[in-house]
């Protein structure tokens, strides 16, 4: 049987915004390979302080800092494995206390914590979770995730938010290892344009395939807004499963300069949202560029 997504989705549920956009505007340096994953070891109170910052701003899931946290990924900056495997697990202790202290301050309401499983992508650090051409088949992508994954369900999250996913071939492998753990997950993807993910696959086609697995949600996340609706009604004509979306600003990632580029295309949450659950999506927040502001805006939303 499929785990359930812990909370009801017949409302409007409330995902937190960007993490980097809030650690580099409090003054972090997040160039590195490792992006905000290097705040686990070098600033977790900051990391602590967005969490709260979207949990005050009506956030009903957090999501952790672990996106770009691999073994790998701190290995090559000269940490130790024991080490890299310790600061995973924080990412998801660290939201869980912040979310804990949260609620004791606000007994009526109970956030979740989501362990953030990035695409292999993310660990290279080169833009390619928003290609997709990794080269890498279904075992090979399984096995650089199954550790990760491990060491975030057994610190004890709400659920697991794979997300940024390019390929239909990665969310095969991750869909799989869904199929093994005891936990709610979703996966999310990027889009190349309204129709398709990044790898060029289908939505819809892609989105049958996970809805097979043991998967909680499906959507699409870290994709300009005007792209949105479109892809949700693809997935929503294929599955019955909640849809979940945050998308980023509108802005591109130049890899190559580490940096965004163009202009946001926000507008107003109000009508940007309206479209998305008119479409089907349950669950809303925002990716990359996005802020606490623009999650009060969405929280503001609900019935």
């Amino acid at each position: 049987m499929t785990p359930q997504l812990p909370f009801p989705v017949d409302d409007l549920v409330v995902v937190d915004g960007a993490l980097a956009t809030e650690l580099e505007r409090h003054g972090a340096d997040i160039t590195t390979a490792l992006w905000s994953a290097a705040l686990l070891r070098d600033d977790p109170d900051l990391i602590a302080r967005v969490h709260r910052d979207y949990l005050d701003a009506g956030a009903d899931v957090i999501i952790t800092a672990s996106y770009q946290a691999t073994v790998e990924g701190f290995g090559r900056l000269g940490i130790p494995a024991s080490e890299a495997e310790r600061l995973i697990v924080s990412s998801v202790t660290l939201a869980r206390d912040v979310r804990d202290t949260f609620v004791a301050e606000h007994p009526g309401r109970r956030p979740l914590v989501a362990a953030s499983v990035g695409p292999y992508g993310a660990a290279l650090a080169d833009g390619s979770e928003y290609r997709g051409d990794y080269g890498l088949d279904v075992t090979a992508l399984r096995a650089f995730h199954g550790d990760r994954l491990a060491l975030l369900v057994d610190a004890g999250p709400d659920l697991l938010a794979c997300e940024t996913v390019p390929s239909a071939v990665e969310a095969q492998a991750l869909a799989e290892l869904l199929d093994d753990v005891d936990l709610p997950g979703w996966i999310t993807f990027t889009g190349r344009d309204d129709r398709h993910i990044s790898d060029g696959t289908p939505v819809a086609e892609v989105a049958r395939r996970v809805a097979d697995h043991r998967v909680a949600a499906i959507g699409i996340n870290c994709t300009a807004l005007e792209h949105i609706a479109p892809l949700v009604e693809d997935v929503a004509a294929v599955t019955d499963l909640p849809i979940v979306v945050y998308p980023n600003s509108g802005e591109v990632w130049d890899a190559e300069h580490r940096r965004w580029t163009g202009a946001s295309a926000r507008g107003s949450w109000a009508t940007w949202v309206r479209r998305w659950r008119d479409a089907g999506a349950v669950l809303v927040g925002g990716c990359c560029r996005t802020t606490p502001d623009d999650v009060a805006e969405i929280a503001a939303l609900r019935v």
